[in-house]
């Protein structure tokens, strides 16, 4: 009798351990809309697999990105603190890493939620775009990589998609070239034509070594920027696995395949330990790309075929983590055929979903599913094609902080733990995930420095039915751009923006002039007394309180700066990783796969691909 106690005793114990350290599959998309998915009101955008996470778990409606860009946002969401707190926030017009030698990135001194996990005995891996940064003062120190912030394995893009990447897609540095490229070469027409006119009038004979200089200063001009677009690509498009390069240049011929095929190889081959798998996906940045199989298949266009790609992506990893025969998928029975069916190349053989019924995964496994910041509203090609997605009712999208910019999809699914089909309108933040995590995987929190997130836990299981942020902080870049507050004693959620960009044309949705919006000087409008809103009854931002229509205007106005002075006194000054020194392109950090000069050219994956095939 007593051995029978203590035998039950061991396993209750393993069971509550088992259940308090669950596994994490984090999935991130780039750029998705919350109008996109259809578990989010779409009726024409196919996403049944993000929709049927969402029926499974709880969906949040009022998910924040920390930022709306993709760099500071995604610092943000690793570290569960504003990005400014980390030097990740720019002062300046760019506000990401566009080059792979650039010097700046998460800084070693941030503490990531890998970091926490990998202490408590988690396997972690990082499969997809990064964009925090590899090198910091040699192209082999890897100071800002994966591997450096807590994850065992690192599969993927270390900057970010971008139109450069995809031959035909045009380029992203349309501007810069043309400020920093047309401009000279006119002012060069200019002096060429004043001084061939004045010599011909005889009133300034000019020797020809003055018209050969300028002419030879124009054809560098023309050189170094035929050379910059055609060497972008290779030097800062390509795959890396671990630290090493395997693609250069990236090939998008079957890459969600590519990069979810290793995502659901680390989920098989972590399966008696406890996992951390981030996967973040490329889609749908442009340049947008698709396989065969979802090419010309949606009612969106490239921008339609790429979102579906990534939702079938959902599925692979969905099955992978929480089929195993659990109760999750005992409707799913036909889906599961249909999908092994059209998945052979990925799967392999259906032998799979034997080795998943061994795994038995689903009910300690939670899933997150969400995007950096709102789709980009401005992407539309010289045809006239919209590469960006849909923000749904909200106004603005990626780069600015309406509600567009920064109210993304929020999706968390722990069969058992969480309840299903719960939707929950509290403010919540990409944040919040950093303790969510760290908590449940058993992991103090950090005691050195502020964390701004919460943990979700008690709003998900209905523990609590308001959320822990009191006050939220919108940051344009370095500049506080606009406070949140939803008062405890109301329902109400007070939006107040000390300064709106200046949306291009007028009347347009978005800085179309510019293809972001920026932050400061003439691209803003600064107000006096801030814009307030209540997000609560005005969704959509269109009607602006005033001290007529809102009785406890300056009361409301009042408590908003305070809350925003008291954020600010917690900051320090740190090295800001976003500086021109720190994004520009170094030579000596420049990765190579070949020592041939800049052609760097590899492809160690497609060497797998055959021999695994």
């Amino acid at each position: 009798m007593r051995i029978l106690v203590l035998l039950l005793l061991f396993l209750c114990e393993t069971q509550s351990c088992a259940t308090s350290r669950p596994n994490f599959v984090l999935l991130m998309a780039d750029d998705l809309g919350i109008g996109d998915p259809g578990c989010y009101g779409n009726k024409t955008l196919r996403t049944p697999n993000i929709d049927r996470l969402a029926e499974g778990g709880v969906k949040l409606t009022q998910h924040l990105a920390a930022s709306p860009l993709c760099t500071p946002s995604r610092a943000a969401f690793m570290t569960g603190r504003y990005p400014i707190r980390s030097g990740m926030a720019s002062q300046s017009k760019v506000g990401v890493f566009l080059f792979s030698a650039s010097s700046g990135g998460l800084p070693t001194s941030e503490i990531t939620f890998a970091k926490l996990l990998k202490n408590q005995g988690y396997s972690t891996a990082l499969i997809g775009k990064w964009h925090l940064g590899t090198n910091c003062h040699n192209k082999t120190d890897f100071c800002h990589h994966p591997l450096s912030h807590g994850f065992d394995y690192f599969h993927g893009l270390p900057v970010t998609n971008l139109r450069d990447c995809k031959p035909g897609e045009g380029t992203v540095f349309t501007t810069g070239i043309r400020v920093l490229v047309s401009v000279p070469l006119q002012l060069i027409a200019i002096a060429l034509l004043t001084l061939a006119v004045l010599k011909c009038l005889g009133l300034l004979p000019t020797p020809g070594l003055v018209f050969f200089c300028l002419l030879f200063l124009a054809a560098v001009i023309l050189g170094l920027v035929v050379c910059f677009l055609y060497y972008f690509r290779p030097l800062n498009c390509f795959l890396m696995r671990n630290h090493e390069i395997t693609q250069q240049p990236l090939s998008y011929d079957h890459l969600t395949q590519r990069l979810t095929e290793d995502a659901a190889e680390f989920i098989r081959r972590s399966a008696e330990t406890p996992f951390l798998l981030v996967l973040s996906y490329l889609h749908v940045h442009t340049a947008l790309f698709s396989s065969k199989d979802f090419a010309g298949k949606s009612k969106h266009g490239a921008y339609g075929d790429t979102a579906e790609e990534m939702d079938w992506s959902v599925a692979v990893v969905h099955v992978t983590a929480n089929c195993a025969g659990g109760a999750i998928l005992r409707d799913w029975n036909e889906d599961v055929e249909a999908f092994c069916h059209k998945t052979p190349t990925l799967l392999k053989k259906r032998q799979i979903l034997n080795v998943l019924d061994e795994l038995r995964l689903a009910n300690n496994t939670l899933i997150y599913f969400s995007s950096d910041q709102g789709a980009h509203v401005e992407e539309v090609t010289t045809r006239g094609e919209v590469h960006g997605g849909s923000n749904g009712i909200y106004k603005g999208g990626k780069a600015n902080n309406w509600e567009g910019g920064i109210r993304v999809p929020g999706i968390l699914r722990w069969p058992g733990v969480i309840p299903a089909g719960l939707e929950i309108d509290e403010p919540t933040s990409n944040m919040d995930i950093f303790p969510t995590v760290a908590k449940l995987a058993g992991s103090p929190l950090p005691e050195d420095r502020i964390i701004d997130g919460r943990d979700l836990m008690p709003l998900l299981q209905g523990k609590s039915q308001r959320s822990d942020h009191e006050f939220l902080f919108h940051y344009c870049n370095f500049y506080l751009n606009a406070v949140r507050w939803h008062p405890r004693n109301s329902t109400s959620i007070w939006k107040a923006f000390f300064f709106t960009p200046k949306f291009t044309p007028e009347g347009a949705n978005g800085c179309f002039s510019t293809h972001v919006c920026f932050c400061h000087g003439d691209y803003i409008t600064h107000h006096h007394p801030p814009l307030l809103f209540d997000i609560s009854k005005d969704p959509r931002e269109r009607n602006p309180l005033t001290l007529t229509t809102e009785p406890r205007f300056q009361e409301i106005l009042e408590a908003m700066q305070q809350a925003a002075d008291r954020h600010t006194k917690t900051l320090q000054e740190v090295p800001n990783q976003l500086s021109l020194g720190n994004i520009v392109w170094k030579p000596w950090l420049q990765m190579c796969c070949s020592s041939s000069g800049l052609s760097c050219q590899c492809d160690q994956e497609k060497q797998d691909r055959t021999v695994s095939h």
